[in-house]
């Protein structure tokens, strides 16, 4: 991507978490919010599958239940872009280009687009939906409208999932920010109601319905920044859409793919979605309900 005279956002934070966990008043929904954010994330067995990782990694469990005990809390930081990493500069170019390009949507319908804020941790954060933990990968949490990412993850994209470059940054991202305006337009209430009245299979498969259509926001997000696409962009894009679907992801882990367990689609359905938004540059087109809600 073309990012070097991209302006970076200016809504962002940096935890630290050296302290070594949460304090006492941060958590107080972290029960009630983060165990379903994980759910949601990492399908039915997604949370065993974090624990397990927590433990390997020398975290404490507990501190998902807000049962860690009273810790130092976490410090909340707002340094100077040259204090800043590398890849936390691009990430914020990359915000920065997604504000300007929805600011110009929602103004096309005379609407505001209240933007998000991006948090940086290393390890351990803290979110309004409760703890923020590596393991997770980067999300959204609609509590307090930030989006929390440990950019060790990009790391992993590059060596794990094989999908390295700068539009895999930009993709993920992009992705999170399209979870934003399913909050701010209200779709992700409607689609949490649903899954209230759903089984557990037919509200998996409202959580991939959510999922592909931040993929397809991504996509118009990527479409209406052309100045950003440099040749093989687009690959870089669906390779890793292609690497973090579903069925890929169990087949990688050893296991059967499930459909029913399936949270994000398969890396059919996200490369198909991330394309139409790209090929598009219309949110109208990225309807992946179809009259399911």
């Amino acid at each position: 991507m073309r990012l070097d005279d991209e302006q970076e956002s200016s809504h962002f934070e940096v935890q630290d978490g050296r302290g070594g966990g949460f304090g006492g008043g941060g958590l107080g929904g972290g029960l009630g919010m983060l165990l379903p954010l994980i759910g949601s994330r990492f399908g039915c067995g997604g949370i065993v599958v974090v624990l397990v990782i927590m433990m390997v990694m020398g975290m404490n469990p507990l501190s998902l239940l807000g049962g860690g005990g009273q810790q130092a809390p976490v410090q909340t930081e707002r340094p100077s872009s040259a204090e800043l990493t590398d890849v936390q500069r691009t990430s914020l170019k990359v915000l920065g280009s997604t504000e300007r390009r929805w600011t110009d949507i929602f103004k096309a319908e005379g609407q505001q687009y209240p933007p998000p804020t991006l948090v940086f941790y290393s390890r351990n954060g803290q979110s309004g939906c409760g703890a923020a933990q590596s393991a997770m990968g980067p999300f959204y949490c609609p509590a307090d409208q930030r989006i929390y990412l440990d950019t060790d993850f990009f790391r992993e994209m590059e060596t794990r999932f094989n999908a390295p470059g700068d539009f895999p940054i930009g993709y993920i991202i992009a992705h999170e920010v399209g979870h934003h305006i399913q909050t701010i337009t209200g779709e992700a209430d409607k689609i949490r109601r649903a899954q209230q009245r759903a089984s557990e299979a037919e509200g998996n498969a409202l959580q991939v319905k959510m999922e592909l259509q931040a993929d397809c926001y991504a996509g118009v997000w990527a479409a209406r920044d052309t100045n950003l696409m440099e040749p093989g962009d687009l690959e870089e894009g669906m390779r890793a859409a292609e690497a973090i679907g579903d069925d890929t992801l169990q087949e990688a882990a050893g296991r059967r793919p499930v459909p029913e367990s399936f949270t994000h689609g398969t890396s059919a359905q996200r490369m198909q979605w991330l394309r139409k938004g790209l090929s598009t540059g219309d949110p109208a087109q990225c309807d992946t309900f179809q009259g399911a809600l």
